[in-house]
This record gives C-alpha cells, structure tokens and sequence, in this order.
C-alpha cells in the first residue's frame, strides 16, 4: 500500500482561525540541491530530511522494489562510516533516524538536538556520494527485504487484498506495482540493480534538503554549502509522464487468504492536485473525505457501525497531493451476521445520499471546524512540520503551494460536494476487492533476526 502521508486531517486544510505559520526560507545551491528551512525555536530540537524525487512509479518492470531496496542499502556504509555506524552514531548523540519508500518518493530523515545537526549533515551528505554497495551486503539486505515483503504482505491478508486492488485498478500506470515489489523480482535482483538506481537518481540536483526546528536559516544555508556543496550534480533521465486510461466498467476482484473475517474495498479513481490555483475536483474529494470519516461522528461510522450495525469498521480517504494519479477508497469489515455485499450496499447507499441530498452548510461547518483543531495539534510536531514541506516539494507543487491549497478547501461549497461525488461515484469509475476469508493455518513463522533489520 502506498504511504498516505497528508489527508484532510492531516494538514492541507487550516482555516483563517488558525495562527499564522512561520516563515519558511528557501535557498538552492549551485549543484541544484534545494535547502528548505522552517525556524520553530520551542524546544532545542531539529529535524534533517533528504528527499530524493524517485519512488517505486519510477521503476522499470522486472526490478520492481529496486528503491526500497536501495533504503535499505544506504545504512550499509560508506568508507569514512562503515556499515551500522551511521545508526550508532545518531543514537550515541541522542537522537533517532530512519527512512521511507513510497511510490513517489524515498527520504530519510533524523531527529536530534539541534547541536547535532553538522553531525547528521555530515553523515548524509556522505552517503549521498560515497555509498559502498558491496554484493555482500546486498547478498543479506535482500533476504531481509523479502521477509518484510512475507510480513507485511503476504501473510497480512488486508494488505494483501490492498495490493490486488492497486494491480487490478491500474492497467498501465506504475502504481499498479507494490512499492516493495513483487516477490519474483526481489527474488532476481541484483548488487548491480541497486548500483544502477544509486547512480541514476541520487544526486543533489535530484534532492531536497528540509530542516525544520530550533535553527537559524543562514546558519542551516552555511552548513548546508559545508556539507552537501562539493557533491557534484549529474544528468538525470528524462521521465516519463504516465497516464492511467479511463476505466470502461466496474472491476471486481476476490482475494482467498487466511483470516478472521471478510473485508470489502472500494477505490474510485480520483484525480489529483496538478494546478494549486486552478484546480477544484481534488479539495472537494478531501473535504468529501472528511464528511464521509472524519471522526467518530462521521456519516459512515454513525450509520454503518452505530445505527444499522451492518459493519464492525468502516472507513473512507484520500490523499490529493501524489506525483500520479489518486483514488477515492472506502473500506469496511462486516458485523456478525452481515456479509461483504451487505457493507458494500451499505456503503453504496452513503454515496447515493451524497448525491442525491448533498450536504448542509451546517455539517460542512462542522467538517471544517474539526479539520481546524486538528491542523492546530499537528503544528505541535516539528517532524511533521518538516513533512508537509518535503512531500509538497518531492511532488513537484512546492511548499508555496500550501497556503493556495488551504485557501481553496476553505472556499470549497455544499454545491461543489454534490456535484463532484455525483461525477466521481460512478461504477465505470470503481474497482471492488473482496477478502474471502479462509481457514486460519499456525501463525507463519518469521526469522527473528531478520525481522529485527526491517525498517
């Protein structure tokens, strides 16, 4: 499954009430990497991430999970920080690290006092030349890769209906392959494979350096030029720009796997935030989000779970900002005594009210409040801070961008709601996946010192 990092309630929709942010400082350097910093000076602590615009929709059949694979790779050394050396040193400063792959992007990040930034720029900007990709290392790494892939996916059986659903949904675009690849392709990958993608798109022209925390700007600029300066930029390949067909009929398609109970998908094909300022499909389908499972009291809990006790979970999302295309998805698991096709009627019915009543100004109202007090929280969270910035500027939109989105979902009108769900909810538009639950078999066995090296 693709991570979903900013949802509605997840902070592209403040309103007018809510304080102003501070400033953000930007600055490119003259290999191409840019430097965004956001100055937050409540407690003495920094966050460092690196985001490297290549994710999984990047890859090429037959090396699908080449990027992941390479996350993992780049803890495995350099020659001035040898293999588990860049973790120990983080932790030995007090501080945390890790990273992630997504289908759009792949960043890594730190968390320590803010005294310990040249350390985590040293240690970053090292291995963002000077990785040492031995077939060793990579000989175990990929074992480790294909035992989170069984973990997460292939014995996770809503994982594994998750997966299908993206392969079903999407004929031509790449997210129709699981960022952790498939297994055949793990289990034909090679040293050279991740050399390549090292060597192709890890570069400083290719990168975003985002600091948030109790730093200055100009300092943050000077050690940025220290550090990450001298890296030479190098040519990047041209990308393809793919696009995903529309859907002529509805899809439907059944997973069998071992699991307590039944479970129902359904992912309407939705488009994305290409256009800040002159978009509008794409806030009203986060706002739509919010209405349908925005809280507790929510339409689809209030009637599913609570009212008609036809569904024990129920839930809707979308994400606006990704480099492809999106989707709509609503999910649920059936109470006792109910089955798939009772949730997905259910849920149908939902829809049909959208449509046909739309929504009032008063429970827009309510929407939008509870989306201000949780943007509020978020604002809590440095890291966070650092996130928003770095997924809008992977993108491609731009932290620029933001205070336009936020604006737009503010204007967003029950008007609007009811139109856009009546063009989106259709079944020309919908892909359907089913967990057909099966006997539970003894709990799998995972290798403990592998599971360990997951990240």
């Amino acid at each position: 499954m693709r991570l979903r990092l900013l949802t509605i309630l997840g902070g592209l929709a403040m309103l007018a009430a809510v304080p102003a942010q501070a400033e953000v400082f930007e600055k490119t350097l003259g290999n191409g990497l840019k430097v965004v910093v956001k100055e937050d000076h409540r407690a003495p602590v920094v966050v460092q991430q690196v985001w490297y615009r290549a994710g999984s929709m990047d890859e090429q059949s037959g090396t699908t999970g080449v990027a992941h694979v390479l996350e993992h790779m780049m803890f495995k050394g350099t020659k001035q920080v040898p293999a588990g050396a860049f973790s120990r040193l983080i932790a030995a400063a007090g501080g945390r690290e890790n990273a992630f792959t997504t289908a759009d992007y792949t960043a890594y990040f730190q968390i320590l006092h803010r005294s310990k930034l040249p350390l985590a720029m040293r240690l970053e900007s090292d291995r963002m030349q000077n990785l040492q990709l031995s077939k060793q290392e990579f000989d175990k790494e990929i074992k480790v890769v294909m035992e989170e892939r069984r973990m997460r996916t292939d014995d996770d059986p809503h994982a594994l209906v998750n997966e299908t659903l993206m392969a079903t949904a999407y004929q031509e675009h790449p997210y129709h392959h699981p960022v952790i690849g498939w297994m055949d392709d793990l289990l034909a990958m090679r040293d050279s494979d991740a050399q390549e993608w090292y060597q192709t798109w890890y570069a400083p022209n290719n990168a975003v350096l985002v600091v948030a925390g109790d730093v200055r700007a100009q300092e943050v600029f000077a050690l940025a030029q220290r550090y990450y300066g001298k890296i030479p930029r190098h040519s990047l390949p041209m990308r393809r720009m793919y696009s995903e067909p529309p859907q002529a009929g509805i899809k439907r398609v059944t997973v069998k796997a071992p699991a307590r109970l039944p479970y129902v998908v359904m992912a309407y094909h939705a488009p994305t935030v290409r256009d800040p300022a002159g978009d509008e499909v794409p806030y009203v389908l986060e706002v739509l989000a919010g209405i349908l499972d925005g809280n507790d009291s929510a339409r689809l809990n209030k009637a599913l779970v609570r009212e008609q006790q036809v569904a024990s979970e129920v839930g809707a999302g979308y994400d606006s900002t990704e480099r492809g295309p999106g989707m709509f998805v609503l999910e649920g698991t059936p109470s006792e005594g109910k089955s798939v096709g009772d949730v997905e009627a259910a849920l149908r019915a939902q829809l049909a009210t959208l449509i046909e009543k739309g929504v009032s100004a008063e429970e827009l109202q309510r929407v939008k409040a509870q989306v201000t007090a949780n943007e509020v929280y978020k604002r809590d969270s440095v890291f966070y801070q650092a996130m928003q910035i770095g997924q809008m500027e992977a993108i491609g939109l731009g932290d620029q961008a933001i205070p336009v989105m936020l604006k737009k979902i503010q204007d967003v009108t029950p008007q609007q709601l009811q139109a856009v769900a009546r063009d989106i909810f259709r079944d020309d538009n919908l892909t359907v996946a089913v967990l057909d639950p099966q006997p539970l078999k003894d709990a799998p066995k995972h290798n403990p010192e592998m599971m360990n090296h997951v990240r």
